[in-house]
């Protein structure tokens, strides 16, 4: 269940073939790129993008990813994600995500990914402030 206390985005979208399996059910690698997509679309409804953070010379390094697989999702069915920041640190942050049925609100996934701020080089870096700000602000 995403948390009450913070800004949740949410976006949806339809499951497209290429994302399944020989059965037409998703791929479980999938889900890790619904995950980053709910990540970009947090960041845009947040007034900033991971190409802008890009450009000031920053990456956030995936650390580690946990998915809690419910129930299979299938080609052509519309899902909603729902992404939101559990954590935040001065180097790092953790997102979490529901992955759900857009019509029936059943859940299918659910999951984290941890970042690291790395720079240019591959070297640890601080998130920058105003990233920061932008991202974690709760409303």
């Amino acid at each position: 269940m995403p948390p009450t206390d913070r800004f949740v985005s949410e976006t949806s979208f339809y499951v497209r073939y290429a994302e399944t399996d020989a059965m037409r059910i998703v791929h479980h690698a999938s889900y890790i790129v619904y995950f980053e997509e709910g990540r970009s679309d947090y960041m845009r409804q947040r007034g900033s993008n991971y190409a802008q953070f890009e450009h000031e010379g920053l990456f956030l390094a995936v650390v580690e990813v946990h998915s809690r697989y419910i129930k299979p999702a299938v080609y052509g069915q519309r899902l909603t994600i729902r992404t939101w920041i559990e954590d935040i640190a001065s180097r790092g942050l953790t997102w979490g995500y529901e992955i759900t049925d857009s019509q029936t609100g059943e859940l299918h996934v659910s999951g984290q990914t941890k970042h690291i701020c790395i720079d240019s080089e591959g070297r640890v870096a601080r998130l920058p402030d105003h990233w920061r700000a932008a991202v974690a602000s709760q409303d």
